[in-house]
């Protein structure tokens, strides 16, 4: 079998290197630049009235995104709440109980080809099974599909954290007497707490910024929603309505031929992608200050 030279390995691997560098170069120049634009416009349009007024016809000055804003909120928040308890336990699941067993195979393939089905398809499948059927547009068809875009990352996620945590941990609970299931709360979660908590941050992060699914389900709207409960909170933001979001605000405002939408929807943008920095910086300084390795 013929090898290669000492000198043609290393031309080689200098190649390799030179090439990987100059991509890494390539795609830092491209983000700060886009950094950069998305920056230098959206400060110009951001001002009080952006985050205090509800958005408007392009005639009225005094318009904003603040309904947009509280309604991108309510939507992230009903998708946590509803996508990463169930993806813990599916995680949980997948490391602790279920390792070697058939049906774990199976949920990992059906996860992993879940997180790479476009989002608009996900759309598409809860405007037909809750859109259509139940209550029409609504936050809550939206928080819907921004959990099933969230429950496989975090499982996944929660699966490669667990399994980082040393077994002696494991093992030296389970000899003392401790509950399977005592052992994982106590013991496992709090080996693993920091990257538990930075798999939910980049899930968070990566279900901000959607656009298509909330076309399909929350739809848009132009004033707050509320609703009157006749109790101590007499107004309660109401979800079961079409919802006003930031991503479908600036998707609209983007394609208008009005001068002021467009600016609305650079600082839109501005303040949706200092959002995303800002869960993602935490999510990387939680991973880097609390990372576990196996033993």
């Amino acid at each position: 079998m013929r090898t290669k030279s000492l000198t043609a390995r290393r031309l080689l691997d200098l190649f390799i290197r030179t090439l990987a560098f100059a991509s890494s170069i390539i795609g830092i120049i491209f983000l700060i630049w886009i950094l950069w634009d998305v920056a230098l416009r959206g400060f110009s349009a951001m001002d009080w009235n952006f985050f205090t007024r509800r958005t408007g016809p392009f005639t009225i000055e005094e318009t904003g995104m603040a309904n947009g804003i509280v309604g991108t909120l309510y939507i992230t928040v009903l998708a946590t709440l509803l996508g990463v308890p169930i993806g813990l336990l599916a995680g949980i699941y997948l490391s602790e109980f279920g390792r070697t067993h058939p049906l774990s195979t199976s949920v990992r393939f059906f996860s992993n080809i879940l997180m790479g089905t476009p989002s608009i398809l996900i759309g598409v499948f809860v405007y037909a099974i809750i859109v259509v059927p139940l209550w029409g547009f609504s936050g809550i068809a939206g928080g819907v599909a921004l959990a099933i875009i969230m429950l496989p990352v975090v499982a996944r996620t929660t699966e490669d954290i667990l399994a980082l945590v040393p077994n002696e941990l494991r093992e030296s609970a389970l000899a003392l007497g401790s509950p399977a299931w005592k052992m994982i709360v106590q013991i496992v979660f709090r080996a693993a707490r920091s990257g538990l908590i930075t798999g939910v941050l980049l899930a968070i992060a990566r279900v901000s910024g959607e656009t298509a699914p909330l076309l399909f389900t929350a739809f848009n709207n132009s004033h707050f929603t509320y609703f009157d409960t006749g109790g101590p909170l007499q107004y309660v933001y109401d979800l079961r309505q079409p919802t006003a979001n930031l991503t479908v605000t600036i998707f609209n405002y983007a394609m208008s031929p009005y001068e002021r939408w467009k600016e609305q929807a650079w600082a839109g943008s501005l303040l949706i992608t200092g959002a995303i920095l800002f869960i993602s910086i935490i999510a990387r300084i939680f991973f880097s200050g609390g990372r576990t390795r196996r033993v």
